[in-house]
């Protein structure tokens, strides 16, 4: 429910449109509780093959160009650290993250192309 308001205070419109949704397969995410859940918010799920590391643009778009960014800083608190993140993911233009979507969609290709096997990048 946290999610569905801040994508209705941050992203007007898009709950109209439809939110399409993608978890991993971690317990919290694919639990019966968490699927009711976001189908109740009205969010579309996407399904992503176990032990597909690849197929999370966490892991091959953000994560890494984060990373970058803020290597070699210290950090004196967590906040700090929240602080820096917020920041960084703020200035990150619409490009950026269109960008990410879009490895994505070829990646799930190669993923349909050898049928769920593991796929390299």
């Amino acid at each position: 429910m946290k999610l569905r308001d801040a994508v209705k205070d941050k992203r007007r419109g898009k709950l109209r449109n439809g939110v399409l949704l993608l978890h991993d397969n971690t317990p919290s995410h694919s639990s019966c509780i968490a699927v009711a859940s976001a189908k109740q918010c009205g969010f579309e799920l996407l399904p992503h093959p176990s032990y597909s590391p690849d197929l999370a643009p966490s892991d091959f778009c953000l994560f890494p160009k984060l990373k970058e960014n803020i290597r070699g800083q210290v950090f004196d608190s967590d906040d700090d650290v929240m602080s820096a993140v917020d920041t960084w993911l703020h200035d990150q233009d619409r490009v950026f993250y269109e960008h990410g979507l879009k490895q994505l969609e070829k990646r799930w290709q190669k993923c349909i192309d050898v049928r769920g096997d593991y796929v390299e990048t």
